[in-house]
């Protein structure tokens, strides 16, 4: 048991935070910019694949990303971004095929808008991806009643300090940076587990098993997207 404090505070997400628009259609990069400022958000555009893989993710709160594109495919923009980077990422795309959709969810986007759609949907969409209340800050990840000290890697739910290995923690720390997004279960294993032990699916599996029960009535948060991997949602505590 740990010393019963409560920790209250909650970290502000920023409310509007810049974005990134990679689009090779320019009439409709400027109807989704247009509609981004509106909303009240900075917007920068980018129209190639290859210039968006020297952006540096840490300009921006968000990215909005074609999949076919110039000089570089929109997927392997993706992937390489998640090789560095947890920021939010919904990819906007004219190819509606399903496998299309569950690859770019098992490459770490976090939404998939399909073309031709309504800017008022692409506006939600941001704001519901950006409003999110998990929290990076300090050094910290609050996602509601759970605290992820991550310097002093401490777990503390309700006040109380959860006690995990390892492994737990950072699968921990994993799923709830992408908070309500389906993460894939090669790229946890790659992320958390050492390889020349335990480099496993079957064992991140094992992990994930024993996380949720030290999460007591909160292990619902942690969801299993079947043919994908696992997910984090604060609303699947009982």
């Amino acid at each position: 048991m740990g010393s019963g404090r409560t920790y209250k505070e909650r970290v502000p997400i920023v409310s509007k935070s810049k974005i990134l628009l990679v689009e090779e259609d320019e009439n409709l990069a400027h109807l989704v910019l247009r509609h981004v400022r509106d909303a009240g958000y900075a917007a920068d555009w980018i129209r190639d694949g290859g210039t968006a893989l020297g952006t540096d993710p840490a300009e921006y709160g968000l990215w909005i990303l074609d999949l076919m594109l110039p000089r570089v495919f929109g997927l392997d923009v993706l992937k390489q971004v998640r090789t560095t980077s947890d920021i939010p990422i919904i990819i906007m795309s004219g190819q509606v095929e399903t496998h299309v959709k569950v690859r770019a969810l098992q490459m770490g986007c976090d939404d998939y808008l399909t073309k031709p759609f309504w800017p008022e949907e692409l506006i939600a969409r941001v704001e519901a991806r950006l409003r999110r209340p998990n929290a990076v800050h300090r050094n910290q990840i609050v996602v509601g009643e759970l605290l992820l000290d991550l310097e002093g890697r401490r777990a503390i739910l309700g006040g109380i300090d959860v006690m995990l290995t390892r492994v737990e923690f950072d699968l921990l720390a994993q799923l709830t940076r992408r908070r309500g997004g389906a993460i894939q279960r090669g790229w946890l294993a790659e992320k958390v587990l050492d390889p020349a032990r335990e480099g496993t699916q079957r064992t991140l599996d094992v992990h994930v098993s024993r996380l949720r029960k030290k999460l007591g009535s909160h292990a619902g948060c942690v969801v299993t997207v079947f043919g994908i991997g696992y997910r984090f949602d604060e609303n699947g505590a009982r």
